[in-house]
């Protein structure tokens, strides 16, 4: 996403610099996703979506880089969720807010 175009989008937030809290949220696979097959689960309901690693975040998150691995092919839900973006803003306030209440 272009930050020119979108005045909402901080450009000063980087994935390169961030503990990549958005590889923990939920990740709905929605039809037309395409991520490989052995990255995929079934939640309670019995919707398709990506799979966590035991301590909670996605499995095609690359622990060395912290990036995504499949990146040209995640779902929708992430390429939708920009980076410095309104929803990224947010999941990154309230990572925050929650270290320190563990202080």
């Amino acid at each position: 996403m272009d930050t020119d175009l979108d005045p909402t989008i901080d450009p000063t937030v980087a994935c390169s610099d961030c503990q990549a809290c958005c590889c923990q949220l939920p990740v709905l696979v929605l039809p037309g996703d395409a991520p490989p097959e052995h990255f995929l689960d079934e939640d309670d309901q019995g919707y398709l979506i990506m799979a966590k690693a035991d301590d909670g975040w996605c499995v095609a998150l690359d622990r060395e880089r912290m990036c995504c691995s499949i990146y040209e092919q995640r779902p929708f839900v992430c390429r939708e969720f920009a980076m410095g973006g309104g929803d990224c803003g947010q999941v990154r306030d309230d990572w925050r807010r929650i270290a320190l209440s563990l202080q």
